[in-house]
């Protein structure tokens, strides 16, 4: 692996963990209300375009940090959908 690539994967797992207190938080309170549905809504749709645009381009990181991302953020946004 070049030192591009370890930076791609650098960023997006940094990018990726910064998800986890929030989701951990939401898991334990149950308590969306400080949330953004529509941020969510975006957010997961960006990451699902991502995914879609990595596979084509194939390029790991960027299939790897996106999924990873999209595995913490869609919870919260389906906790969202639950608890308005």
């Amino acid at each position: 692996m070049n030192s591009i690539t370890w930076i791609g994967l650098i960023a997006g797992t940094l990018t990726t963990i910064s998800f986890f207190p929030q989701f951990l938080k939401t898991w334990k309170t149950r308590s969306t209300k400080d949330i953004s549905l529509e941020m969510f809504l975006l957010f997961c749709t960006g990451l699902i375009l991502w995914i879609i645009y990595g596979v084509f381009i194939q390029n790991l990181p960027l299939i790897m940090t996106n999924v990873a991302t999209f595995i913490l953020a869609f919870p919260i946004l389906v906790l969202k959908l639950k608890y308005k």
